[in-house]
This record gives structure tokens, sequence and C-alpha cells, in this order.
């Protein structure tokens, strides 16, 4: 048996994704920006594309524009805020200790060109709290980033009441929606949002496009340089056969939200069950208010990347965190915001599962896990003293 439950790092193409994708590289070559006949069948496929995404996150078409990718929509947002805060003589940032390195390390930048950024604490239940978003508005907030639900354990943050006081204390307000697009409802103008980035290959699209949502007249800042594509805004020759197979999987994913985050909150609940059967394990992040896929626990005594190994022989592919940051052999910095001490945070375990998925997957993933988990336990010297240390705290 093959499980594939990485779908945070990436997802499987949809069917019609690949199609639309295949169909446009076949019939429709012309560069949109042509004004010949082939050229301007590109273009209506363009924006039919730039219509569908804004419609399913309740924009209008002319606030999207197509990017490579969440990370590339990110970097945007925030510099774009961070040029409009300088112009009103504000260079003060509010974001949180949880967010993408995409976020985190554009903020590091500002921070040396002279801006103030306040992270903020996050409770061990992986949620911000509304008072101490409040707590930190200065008179000098320039804007707020804010992700929508975290890539590693989840959970989905108050984006609503946030978006509501970032309007009423006239504070710009950008999302990193790349989890959340696809997977929960979205409605840009209801929850206030100004700024908002996604990533097709979250969403079961192709890999190498995204969105970047602005709420009209807001400027936008260039920083990819070089031609008049995306208004002006974004240089380059579309990717006209990613953007339109991102728009078709995404409309996809919106049309059928409530069914697939039902059957996925149902696989996710069963591994949650099945895995606090483990002892001295625990589940980061709230359990209910989270994403429909993601589970994430961590077990005392092991090490994450020997667990993945052995459950990849055993036929799960999962992940211990962002694939962003795989290469690293520091505990991830998520749950080390959370409380999870640093020795503990080793050990963690991602699984984030997709409509695809089966219930007789999630019992074997269950079965595999405790299996793995006991015996590289039984080789622990960390295990040996863990117990040794319990033990002696009980007498």
């Amino acid at each position: 048996m093959y499980i594939y439950a990485d779908n945070a790092a990436t997802t499987k193409m949809s069917k019609s994704a690949v199609e639309t994708v295949l169909n446009i590289m076949k019939d429709v070559y012309g560069n949109p920006s042509s004004l010949h006949s082939m050229g301007q069948k590109a273009k209506e496929i363009l924006e039919k594309a730039r219509k569908d995404v804004a419609d399913c996150i309740g924009a209008e078409f002319k606030e999207v524009y197509f990017t490579s990718g969440g990370t590339e929509s990110d970097n945007q947002a925030i510099i774009s805020a961070a040029e409009i805060g300088l112009l009103n003589k504000k260079k003060h940032i509010i974001s949180t200790k949880i967010e993408h390195h995409a976020v985190l390390h554009t903020l590091k930048k500002l921070e040396k060109k002279g801006f103030e950024v306040t992270l903020l604490d996050v409770p061990e239940d992986g949620i911000i709290r509304v008072e101490d978003f409040v707590d930190a508005i200065r008179e000098d907030t320039a804007f707020a980033t804010i992700m929508f639900a975290n890539n590693e354990i989840g959970t989905i943050q108050p984006i609503g009441e946030i978006g509501r006081i970032c309007r009423e204390k006239e504070i710009i307000f950008h999302t990193d929606a790349v989890q959340a697009a696809g997977h929960v409802e979205i409605d840009v103008k209801k929850l206030n949002i100004d700024m908002l980035s996604l990533s097709s290959h979250k969403f079961h699209g192709p890999k190498g496009v995204g969105a970047l949502y602005v709420r009209k007249n807001l400027p936008l800042t260039n920083i990819i340089e070089g031609g008049a594509q995306e208004r002006g805004k974004r240089a380059g020759t579309e990717n006209l056969p990613g953007i339109a197979g991102m728009a078709e999987t995404l409309k996809e994913a919106c049309s059928h939200l409530e069914e697939n985050a039902r059957k996925e909150t149902a696989l996710r609940d069963r591994l949650i069950v099945g895995l606090s059967e483990i002892s001295h394990s625990m589940l980061n992040g709230d359990w209910k208010n989270r994403l429909p896929g993601n589970v994430n626990y961590i077990f005392e005594g092991i090490e994450g990347e020997s667990l993945l190994l052995l459950l990849d022989s055993r036929g799960i592919s999962a992940s211990s965190g962002s694939a962003c940051t795989s290469g690293s052999l520091e505990p991830s910095h998520v749950l080390l915001a959370i409380g999870r001490p640093h020795e503990v945070a080793h050990g963690s375990l991602r699984l984030t599962i997709s409509s695809e998925n089966t219930m007789e997957e999630m019992d074997y993933i269950v079965e595999q896990t405790k299996e793995v988990v006991e015996y590289l336990r039984s080789i622990s010297p960390m295990w040996e003293q863990i117990t040794k240390q319990k033990e002696t705290n009980n007498e």
C-alpha cells in the first residue's frame, strides 16, 4: 500500500488541471500581449482565469494579479504595504511568530530598513488572541500580515475579527492564505482583507503559479521589472497553461468545498484519535479549529527524521513540518513558538491528507506509526532517560 499524506507540501494535480494545461500548451500557444488572433485567444483565456480566481475568493477580477506562487505573492504584498506605510510616515508592522518564512524573512529585510516589527506570541493551541493583536496596534502601525491557516499545525486564525479591526483603524491587512485557499471558505470583502496570497500547487493545481489579491485603489509596488504584463505590476510573459490550470482546479475545489471538508475532517479525526493512543504524544494545535486535512503530532523520545524514513519504507509519505525548511537541522519555529521544548519539537510528524484518501489508509497510518514509534523508542537512549526521569518524578 502506498499513501500520500504530505499535501501541505504539494498536491497531486487534478485531472481537470492536467487536461487544461495540456490543451492550452498544444492549442493556445500565443502570447497574451500579442495583437494577432492567437494572442487574443490567449488573452481571453487569461482574463477568464482571472475572473474565475476572483469569484472563488469574493474579489473583483481586476483585483487579481498572477505570480509565480505564494512566496512571490507574499513578498510583493508586504513590500507594497511597507511602501504605503512610508508614504504615510508609518513604519510599524504586526505579524506572528508562526508565519511562513516567505513572510518572516521579508519582514527581517524591512527591519534592516528601519521598520519595527511586532511578532505576536502564539498560545499552545496555535491560535493568536485578538486582544493581543489589539494591544500591539500603535499610531504608526502601517500594516498587519497574519496567515489565514498555519502550514505546519493547520490552525485557522481569527481573520474576520482581525480584518474588521484593521479596517476600523485604517491598517492595511494582508493574509497568507496559501494553505487555506481551496480548502476553507474565503470572502475577501466580508473578511475585510486588503491583500491575499495563494498558491496553485496547494489545491491540486500546477506548480510555479499563484495569485495575489489586492483591494482596488491600493498601490502595488513592482518587485519584477521588465514589461507591462499584469497591468504593469508584474513583468514577464504570463504562464498561461499554469494560470488556466490553477483557475480550473480552484473553481473545482471551491464548488466541492463543504463536501471535501466533511470527508477530510472525518479522516483527520480518525488519525487524531488513533495517534492519541500512543503514550507521551501530543497533538500540535487546536483539534477543531484547524484545516480539515491537517494532523500534526509530537512523539517524545524520537527523532522526526528517523520516523519519516521508516514510515516511507512502509509506503507512507509524510513530513515533519514545512517542506521549505526540510534541509534544516533546527526544530520547527512554529512548534517552538507554541511552547514545545526544543528536544521534544524534533519528534514531530505532519500528516496532511486530501479527499482522495480513505479510512483504510488512516488505519494503516496509525498502525504503522505505532509500530515505528515503539521501535525507535526501544533503541533510543533519549527515551530511556525520559522514562527514568518520569519514574523518578512519580516516586
